[in-house]
């Protein structure tokens, strides 16, 4: 009656503990203060004034199709979002692990022996064979006194969570890769186009100095002037052709296919993407809300703020409830009968009394661990605030750039016109007509990387507010592992359908060996 008045009493115990009490190791955790500062570089964000727009799915504001879809694939297939979502079911299994360390655990039992002595002893037994028949259950429930196992449970909630938004920054980055290579494709065009313009003109050129040649006019360095211009322009381009493919390749990669894949979709030239002037980029306490790195720094500190709790619980006693009962008999017939039963049941407890300073060392080095997850925290804020403005002056000189750049294409165009009317006439000489189309080449050349920088200024600014990571405010659950579905299965699933749709058809008139009819 004792013991079981103290089992009673222990479990009444625990069920007060797992209706709220908290727990008595560690600390509760208190999120840091927000390092950021109360507003941004005065004369960026009065640059960059504009209305708000949708930073959840900024692509949009490109208005290119093309770009819009190479979003979509990514999303859909991208390999590692499928890693990234797979270890959030990990991390979702560890926390259900460490919840279930708070409910007993239960088995069952079950043994059927025969067993025969040897005939070989020095004292011969009259019945050498004996038969063991054994069914039953036993149960064991530590009781979370000092919390130690809800220290767990909450470093593994706050691990999921931490876990999830990797998931969301890794949509960020590929989102953002994946536009800054749309921009650096649809540029590369762009420049091979004025380039094959500049030649177009070269060609010309070294047509007019080869009939002044002709014509006895101008010597002959003009039109081996001429021709070297043109060939050190033509050599331009396999190089802007290289980095086009480059581009591309990587475009396919990022969206989960061959390079062939998105051959189709990059084919028309929609030039390069323009998107709208001024931007509002909130405040920056909005960071801590919206970009997935600080908000998983943030976790990652209250997951280990968490296992400090769970390493102070070892300086205390643990208690457990345990019991068994099963039936035991030597004969078949009797196994169900009441003096088969056996049981025991009670409360137990252990502590670790010495351990060589182990324990103590180990709150040190969890307490360690939390203050470094605190400096991560706060660099991670320090550099988001850091990207933001870094992206914010970009965009500011880039427009002055853009503008001015313009205008020296139009410019540039004008004195090429010019000078070769002079030529024509006589009035200058061959180096005056290079120089004017090396500088409008170059001013070309350069207006067009600008644009594109713009571009590429706008998505990184995107990046740095967090963009994109709340597009799949539902992060996908990864499907039950049957034997139909496991990877391996599906991958030779693939394997044969992709030998399927590689076989040709017959051609008409064909029989079945493949000759002629």
């Amino acid at each position: 009656m004792k013991s079981r008045f103290i089992a009673l009493s222990l479990l009444s115990l625990s069920v007060l503990i797992h209706q709220g009490c908290r727990p008595i190791v560690g600390v509760e955790y208190q999120g840091p203060e927000g390092a950021a500062p109360d507003a941004w570089t005065a004369s960026l964000a009065g640059h960059l004034k504009g209305g708000s727009s949708d930073i959840d799915r900024w692509w949009a504001a490109f208005k290119d199709p093309a770009l819009n879809q190479l979003i979509d694939r990514v999303r859909e297939a991208n390999p590692n979002l499928r890693a990234a979502a797979q270890r959030i079911s990990e991390a979702r299994a560890l926390r259900q692990v460490a919840q279930s360390q708070l409910l007993p655990t239960v088995g069952l039992t079950g043994q059927a022996d025969k067993t025969r002595s040897s005939d070989s002893l020095l004292v011969p037994l009259p019945d050498n064979t004996t038969n063991f028949y054994s069914a039953g259950f036993d149960a064991i429930w530590e009781i979370d006194v000092f919390g130690g196992l809800r220290r767990s449970v909450e470093a593994a909630d706050a691990n999921t969570a931490a876990v999830t938004e990797s998931y969301r920054d890794l949509l960020v980055i590929l989102y953002a890769e994946t536009a800054l290579n749309y921009v650096e494709y649809r540029t590369l065009q762009q420049r091979i186009r004025y380039a094959q313009a500049n030649i177009a003109a070269q060609e010309k050129t070294v047509e007019i100095t080869e009939g002044r040649l002709e014509a006895e006019l101008v010597p002959k360095i003009d039109v081996t002037a001429a021709t070297t211009n043109l060939e050190v322009s033509r050599g331009l381009i396999p190089v802007l052709r290289t980095q086009l493919a480059f581009a591309k390749n990587r475009l396919a990669t990022l969206t989960g296919g061959f390079p062939g894949s998105v051959e189709r979709l990059l084919a028309k030239d929609r030039g390069i993407p323009s998107p709208k002037k001024g931007f509002s980029a909130g405040l920056p306490a909005d960071l801590l809300r919206s970009r997935p790195d600080i908000r998983r720094a943030e976790r990652r500190l209250a997951s280990q703020t968490a296992l400090i709790g769970v390493a102070e619980a070892d300086l205390y006693p643990r208690f457990t409830l345990f019991g068994t009962f099963s039936l035991q008999s030597v004969r078949a017939s009797d196994f169900f009968e009441s003096q088969s039963r056996a049981y025991a049941f009670g409360p137990a407890f252990r502590w670790q009394i010495f351990t060589a300073g182990r324990i103590r060392s180990n709150i040190q080095i969890q307490e360690a661990r939390t203050e470094q997850a605190l400096a991560n925290y706060e660099r991670a804020v320090l550099l988001g605030v850091e990207e933001v403005e870094t992206s914010m002056a970009a965009i500011a000189n880039g427009w002055d750039l853009v503008a001015t750049l313009d205008r020296g294409v139009a410019s540039a165009q004008e004195t090429v016109d010019l000078v070769k009317d002079n030529y024509t006439e006589g009035l200058i000489d061959f180096q005056r007509v290079l120089d004017a189309e090396r500088v409008k080449f170059t001013t070309q050349d350069s207006a067009a990387v600008a644009r594109g920088g713009i571009a590429k200024s706008y998505i990184a600014l995107y990046k740095a507010l967090g963009g994109g990571s709340k597009v799949d405010d539902v992060v996908p659950i990864s499907e039950p592992q049957t034997k139909a579905n496991t990877p391996l299965a599906r991958m030779f699933s693939n394997h044969r359908e992709a030998e399927v749709e590689s076989e040709p058809e017959p051609e008409a008139g064909d029989d079945a060996t493949g000759g002629d009819s």
